[in-house]
């Protein structure tokens, strides 16, 4: 499956290991070692979004970091995955940041963590993963409850419902991202519907009504 499939009706363009400055450049960001300089403490999220091939994991993490550039903050984003096949595990990281970053190693331990398909929802992986006080989405058809979760922020959304229902298959990103956006609020949906607007040049109604009716469907634990 290529790029331009995965928003059901394709993206103009990928970024792959995206990084944005405020000048609208843009470097392809190789993963290492290094520092965040940060003028007035840290004020850095990192988030994992994790699902499986065809789901638009990746193309999601890109208009998100699109998204929280054109809001004004510094995005970074790359991605990680296995064979090139639907249904194939992927996970995409995104940084985001009032102040320019300089870390470009992996994302080991995320303030917010996506789950795109809840087979891969692992209760005693998050608590490794997430630290208390965690943003967690997980697209779900029905709620989740779990006391080891208490200390987190937890919102859920059946993604594959509304995606299917609004034409776009099996592809859920923009519905995520809509769920999202609502759950943690670091952008505004004006915004995100924008750059989906911006970004998907085939089914952009569509993708459009799907993020907008996750964002007002979010139901958080």
């Amino acid at each position: 499956m290529t790029t331009s499939e995965l928003c059901g009706g394709g993206v103009k363009t990928g970024y792959p290991r995206l990084c944005l400055g405020r000048e609208g450049q843009e470097s392809a960001g190789e993963i290492g070692s290094g520092t965040v300089e940060l003028k007035e403490g840290p004020k850095m999220i990192e988030i994992r979004l994790q699902g499986r091939g065809g789901q638009g994991v990746v193309v999601g993490s890109e208009i998100l970091a699109r998204a929280c550039f054109e809001e004004g903050m510094y995005p970074q984003c790359y991605s990680l995955f296995g064979g090139e096949r639907r249904g194939a595990p992927v996970a995409a990281f995104v940084r985001i940041s009032d102040n320019k970053i300089y870390l470009k190693c992996d994302i080991d331990h995320p303030n917010h963590l996506i789950v795109f398909d809840k087979a891969l929802f692992n209760e005693k992986e998050i608590l490794k993963q997430v630290g208390a006080g965690g943003f967690l989405l997980l697209n779900m058809d029905e709620g989740y409850l779990s006391a080891a979760l208490k200390d987190y922020t937890v919102g859920t959304i059946d993604a594959l419902e509304i995606s299917k229902r609004n034409g776009l298959g099996a592809v859920v990103n923009t519905a995520i991202l809509g769920a999202y956006v609502r759950l943690t609020q670091v952008i505004g949906l004006d915004r995100l519907l924008k750059v989906i607007e911006e970004t998907v040049p085939g089914a952009v109604d569509q993708n459009v009504a799907a993020a907008r009716e996750a964002y007002e469907r979010l139901s958080v634990m």
